[in-house]
């Protein structure tokens, strides 16, 4: 009787243990019911293994029973090895990029973003459940890099309520939630999401005016020459590029973050030179890119080299000239400067591209200096380059370093920054009278809110070409990224000083017709062949 009720509870125990598995599969949401049937099963298997423990015994002076009792502990101890590394990886989530262009990588530009969250930022993607595993990978990277990231996945027909919320249109549209901000994009690529986030986590885009008047480079030009490009992907960074005519007016706009001069072929008026310069003195920020003299006359424009003078600057009467033959990989002579080692500057701090700079003329402080103002270097030619400063001989195509002539060895600096306390700020209600409108309240009746704030500082980068940027010339290596650099440390905006996304290389191999054919005849004749021909040999020398 005892025999039998031992029997079944072995098979009852079975039954709940099938019976866990089966709730499981089919509705793991019923987490408890799966436990209880669980732990019921195997404490009617272990009575049951207990009531029959003499068999069990007697059956182990059997060698078979050893053996096989042997190889089931062996496969329980596998087992349990698997489990216990499975826990671990589960917890200790490392992840390896093991691709030639690190395409499941994260850009520095991207980690460092992350990185400096300081509040939840929720993400959500509006597409068919069917098509969820598209962004799984690219979103996943950036939940993994920082732990201010949700990521969400709805599927837009089974909550069209949650969808009509975000004002969603159409399939594949991922949301990005920040503080009540929200950003769309249609794409899953490393740099669309990136820009989207920055855009969701900086808010209202600030404004970088371009001065035009005097045959600067055209932030709309899209030909060889122009700045398209790199206004499309200040655009990206959230920055409004506007156009500033300054001879129109009597000062600098007062929304102007950044103001670039890209490159004057005349000179400024004295109206501009001296707002500029009210401009400077009140905290602003100034990028000025000036290319060699031409002809060998003197530097101009004059009123803008008086300019950069007053803070500490002075533009060389010269051209930098490269004989380290770096400019070759590029397809370019000894006139096509190239700059591989960076002083440390944090606009180039971790910044390993070269960057390539035609026709670039020195960049130095003043050989007076300005008190308080000394600039720092943060681009410099290799030490086989030099300033030539007899600009006829470039012509001749044959230069060669002769200091008896004036010419300076390398390095040369051809790019200094200068960041100091605003000598002229603007006083706390000329400052908050510009974001007045868009300020909270409370914010508003603060009273400690100026003397918390740090003070403003005006800052200057002057580089001696604006080549560099033009869209013929900004795709090597690292041109673009060091010009977008150089106007997120202007705009005070560090957190966007890094190397950017960029779209994945095209690995894709290209055969001519002939070695199309070479390929199918090496496939399907010549090494099916050999493998036949060496069965053959091995079967006849067995014979």
């Amino acid at each position: 009787m005892l025999n039998r009720l031992f029997g079944v509870l072995g098979w009852l125990g079975s039954i709940f243990v099938f019976a866990a598995v089966g709730v499981w599969l089919v509705r793991p949401e019923l987490e408890p019911l799966r436990r209880t049937l669980a732990f019921a099963g195997l404490a009617c298997i272990l009575v049951y293994g207990a009531g029959h423990w003499r068999q069990a015994a007697r059956s182990f002076d059997r060698r078979q029973t050893r053996y096989g009792a042997l190889a089931g502990a062996g496969f329980l101890l596998g087992l349990v090895v698997l489990v216990a590394l499975n826990y671990l990886l589960a917890r200790q989530n490392t992840r390896w990029d093991l691709t030639a262009a690190q395409q499941y990588s994260l850009s520095d530009q991207t980690r460092q973003i992350l990185e400096g969250l300081d509040s939840p930022v929720r993400i959500l993607v509006f597409a068919r459940e069917s098509n969820f595993p598209i962004y799984q990978d690219r979103l996943e990277a950036y939940a993994y890099q920082s732990t201010q990231i949700t990521v969400d996945y709805i599927d837009a027909d089974r909550d069209p309520v949650l969808a009509r919320q975000y004002e969603v249109q159409s399939y594949g549209t991922i949301v990005f939630d920040y503080n009540g901000r929200v950003e769309r994009v249609l794409s899953e690529s490393e740099q669309d999401l990136t820009n989207a986030l920055i855009k969701v986590v900086e808010g209202e885009p600030q404004t970088v005016y371009f001065l035009e008047g005097h045959g600067e480079r055209d932030p709309a030009d899209p030909e060889r020459n122009g700045y398209s490009t790199v206004s499309n992907a200040l655009a990206q960074d959230n920055y409004q590029v506007n156009p500033l005519v300054l001879a129109q007016r009597t000062t600098v706009p007062d929304d102007a973050t950044v103001v670039v001069i890209a490159g004057p072929q005349t000179d400024l008026l004295p109206g501009e030179v001296d707002a500029l310069g009210a401009y400077m003195d009140g905290g602003g920020k100034l990028l000025v890119l000036i290319d060699p003299p031409p002809n060998g006359e003197a530097p101009t424009p004059v009123g803008l080299l008086r300019l950069i003078g007053d803070w500490g600057f002075e533009a060389g009467t010269d051209v930098v000239v490269d004989g380290s033959g770096m400019g070759q990989l590029f397809g370019a002579d000894a006139s096509v400067p190239i700059a591989a080692d960076y002083p440390f500057h944090p606009i180039t701090e971790q910044f390993n591209l070269l960057t390539a700079y035609p026709l670039a003329r020195s960049i130095n402080a003043s050989a007076v200096p300005v008190p308080g103002r000394i600039p720092q270097s943060f681009i410099e030619t290799s030490p086989q380059s030099w300033a030539e400063a007899n600009l006829d001989e470039l012509t001749g195509g044959e230069v060669e370093l002769n200091e008896e002539m004036g010419d300076r060895p390398g390095p040369i600096a051809i790019g200094m920054a200068l960041s100091v306390p605003a000598p002229n700020p603007a006083s706390p209600s000329e400052a908050a009278a510009p974001e007045a409108d868009g300020a909270d309240a409370e914010n508003q009746e603060d009273p400690g809110s100026d003397e918390s704030s740090d003070p403003p500082e005006s800052r200057l980068a002057v580089i001696g070409d604006s080549d560099f940027a033009t869209n013929g010339i900004v795709g090597i290596q690292g041109n673009r990224d060091l010009f977008l650099n150089t106007i997120s440390w202007l705009a005070q905006q560090e957190n966007l000083i890094a190397i950017r996304p960029r779209e994945p290389d095209d690995r894709r191999l290209t055969l001519t017709a002939d070695q199309q054919r070479r390929v199918f005849w090496l496939s399907i004749l010549f090494i099916p062949a050999a493998a036949l021909g060496a069965g053959v040999y091995t079967w006849w020398r067995r014979r």
